[in-house]
């Protein structure tokens, strides 16, 4: 009996990074059918709520198995949270040999597919002579860590630290200032975080393939550039979350947003787990009182750890936290809830004008499929990098300054937000967007180019 096609596929801990895989997973079966996928998910803890709630929308053909949880003391203190994905994977590698063996006993295994914190998995790949690939977020940032090894010998401490420097490399359209690289480059070359990712970037190379979410219209450059270095870069993108899988908050969120103006609120979400320090949430919330607009504010307990909530949940109450009399203050001018909100449905939402985000890639994502404009709020990782694509290559959002001690002032906020929802300066933004927006559609449509490259993806793995 024929066996069925199968395809592997390895996300880093993170609830976002596990939303772009099944949603890619999802493509890949609504329109190839004799198709079988099945996820392997390393894990530091206990799957979160939402993770699990993600995992119930699985159709059959795809399935999952979580690897058994690492030890959280085997692994160094106070490190990054890219590391410590990476770690995770690294140290869940004996558990995937295993279930990778019992796999292939009984199915056609024709592709190995790993997150980009997940390349130390590559290896298995290799034991059991795999098709391989990185499935990743946006084009840029790719084509930024496809470079590393080569701008690797001018990334001084030197250069690192002075935050006049700029970086260029093919496809940022822009040249890059160095204080907006990810974070594993700024604590410099001599670090273990920079080695460790250093080396995830040097295996993109060995992949057969460079899966992006992302689409051709929206990073032309990006792609092109590593296309032109004989990389196989495959965008399928815009691929994102068409409904909400939590429904904390929900009926909250859509029953205010129904009774406020078209275009009028700003949505606020720092992603899945980002958060802010106790003063920055103060700030932020005068500068929304002071801006006058409306909004709708997802608020989590404040910490000085940017990631903090990332894979752990918060137990104290946020609105404690909040400036005295704020709630009061601005009751009927904006809704504040705690730690979740149905981001997909909220700027999905004709009331929703604008989006203050952290500029993770997924969020980038909802935000320019909806064609919402954006204030560019980035906390960790690669979102800087992003941050920068959004204001100054493709013009649809604008970043506040930050003060010498790190923090955005009230004022500030209040004028990013003024910048985003009202004036000629907002116009022009969303009327950017909005193409943008447009494009993503015609590049998932029947003969787009997304599609297409999804269609060549299959033949190639069934072949």
């Amino acid at each position: 009996m024929e066996r069925n096609t199968c395809i592997a596929m390895v996300p880093c801990p993170g609830l976002s990074h596990l939303i772009q895989f099944v949603e890619f997973s999802k493509q890949l079966v609504l329109y190839h059918q004799n198709l079988n996928i099945t996820f392997f998910i390393p894990t530091l803890g206990p799957p979160a709520p939402s993770i699990k709630a993600l995992l119930t929308t699985l159709p059959p053909n795809i399935t999952f198995t979580i690897l058994p949880q690492i030890n959280m003391q085997d692994l160094p203190n106070n490190i990054l949270l890219a590391t410590q994905m990476k770690l995770t994977v690294k140290h869940s590698l004996p558990f995937l040999h295993q279930e990778i063996t019992s796999l292939t006993s009984r199915t056609h295994l024709a592709a190995f597919i790993c997150d980009f914190f997940s390349s130390d998995a590559l290896q298995i790949a290799k034991d059991f002579n795999l098709s391989s690939y990185f499935c990743t977020s946006s084009a840029t940032s790719l084509s930024f860590c496809f470079s590393l090894p080569k701008l690797h010998h001018n990334l001084t401490s030197e250069f690192i630290t002075d935050s006049l420097q700029t970086v260029d490399f093919p496809g940022c359209g822009v040249p890059l200032n160095v204080k907006d690289l990810a974070d594993p480059v700024l604590l410099g070359r001599s670090t273990q975080t920079y080695k460790s990712f250093l080396n995830a970037c040097e295996s993109l190379s060995s992949a057969d393939g460079l899966i992006v979410n992302s689409f051709t219209e929206l990073e032309a450059e990006a792609i092109g550039a590593m296309n032109m270095n004989s990389t196989f870069v495959y965008p399928i993108g815009p691929l994102i979350q068409t409904e909400s899988t939590n429904q904390l908050n929900e009926s909250e969120c859509m029953r205010w947003l129904e009774n406020q103006p078209p275009k009028s609120v700003l949505f606020v979400s720092f992603g899945s787990g980002g958060t802010l320090s106790h003063k920055q949430l103060s700030e932020l919330a005068l500068g929304l009182e002071m801006s006058r607009h409306k909004f709708l504010w997802v608020v989590r307990v404040p910490s000085q750890a940017s990631s903090s909530a990332y894979f752990s949940g918060q137990k104290d109450d946020p609105f404690e936290y909040l400036p005295r009399g704020f709630l009061d203050r601005t009751k009927g001018k904006g809704l504040v809830v705690p730690l979740w909100a149905p981001q997909v449905d909220i700027l999905g939402h004709v009331s929703t004008g604008g989006f203050l985000t952290h500029c993770g890639w997924s969020s980038i994502l909802e935000g320019v499929v909806n064609g919402v404009p954006m204030i560019a709020w980035p906390l960790f990782a690669e979102q800087r990098m992003n941050a920068a694509m959004l204001a100054n290559v493709l013009e649809v959002a604008v970043r506040p300054k930050i003060d010498e001690s790190d923090v955005v002032r009230r004022e500030e906020v209040a004028r990013v937000i003024k910048m985003v929802m009202e004036g000629n300066e907002s116009l022009q933004m969303r009327k950017r967007i909005e193409s943008f927006s447009a494009e993503a559609a015609n590049a998932l449509s029947e003969h787009g180019s997304s599609k297409k490259v999804l269609s060549s993806l299959v033949m190639k793995w069934q072949s």
